[in-house]
């Protein structure tokens, strides 16, 4: 989008268009992604200045959008259409007392705020008490990692980083449950840049949602790549989980 904003609609449309054929709604993991596509889908439907160019260019392929397409993103999936019910009924195992942060990072809401408040979101608070975590308040839940800026501005993205891991130090979180992979690499990657250039000692675990989920109904570590992150939570989980294989 900041490099060539209208070859980006361009490719979001024709993601789009597959969709629309499909008849489905478009579900992604990167709230990055869900961005990109979601203005696609409302510019196109607001009648903006991309939009004749991009028919055109769908034209020019054969394709055409009927802006039928909804683009959401899995956990608003799981939280809004599978539901409390259906998720509390796959419980294998209790989470009970294990503190997490939960991590939203700062696109899974902008700029359009279809799936919760922008500012202080808990669509995955409430996912995480369905499960038997326990949220602490965490008031830089929907802040920047520093994204992509670690590639172009690194202090400052290792500065947005302490602060995220010093506010869950601070409220007593064990790990940091994170929703994007861009954000969850940040966060792990770089703990050891952000003590040396800051002289802290972090060392907070993080692992994606669907993770947690995962050992909540009773997958194994090899299944959900638990084991192969670069700060290991198996101290911390089985300080929670009996027996986790």
């Amino acid at each position: 989008m900041s490099v060539h904003e209208m070859q980006a609609h361009l490719w979001s449309a024709r993601n789009l268009v597959l969709a629309e054929k499909e008849k489905k709604d478009l579900v992604v993991v990167c709230p990055a992604c869900l961005t990109t596509l979601t203005k696609t889908n409302h510019y196109l439907a607001e009648g903006s200045r991309f939009k004749r160019t991009v028919e055109a260019a769908l034209k020019a392929a054969s394709l055409q959008y009927w802006g039928s397409v909804k683009v959401r993103h899995l956990l608003e999936v799981i939280v809004n259409e599978v539901g409390e019910q259906e998720v509390k009924a796959r419980i294998k195992r209790k989470l009970s007392g294990l503190k997490v942060a939960p991590y939203y990072g700062c696109q899974l809401t902008r700029p359009f705020g279809e799936i919760d408040d922008k500012e202080f979101p808990m669509i995955l608070d409430r996912l995480l008490t369905w499960i038997g975590a326990e949220p602490v308040n965490f008031p830089l839940k929907a802040k920047c990692c520093g994204g992509l800026l670690m590639m172009t501005n690194e202090d400052v993205a290792l500065g947005l980083n302490r602060n995220l891991l010093d506010c869950a130090k601070q409220n007593e979180a064990e790990c940091i449950i994170t929703i994007c992979p861009l954000c969850h690499m940040n966060i792990e990657t770089y703990q050891g840049d952000v003590n040396k250039m800051f002289g802290t000692d972090f060392k907070i675990p993080a692992l994606y949602f669907t993770q947690l989920m995962g050992l909540a109904f009773g997958f194994t570590r090899k299944e959900l790549g638990i084991d192969q992150e670069m700060i290991s939570s198996r101290p911390l989980l089985e300080k929670y989980l009996e027996v986790v294989e």
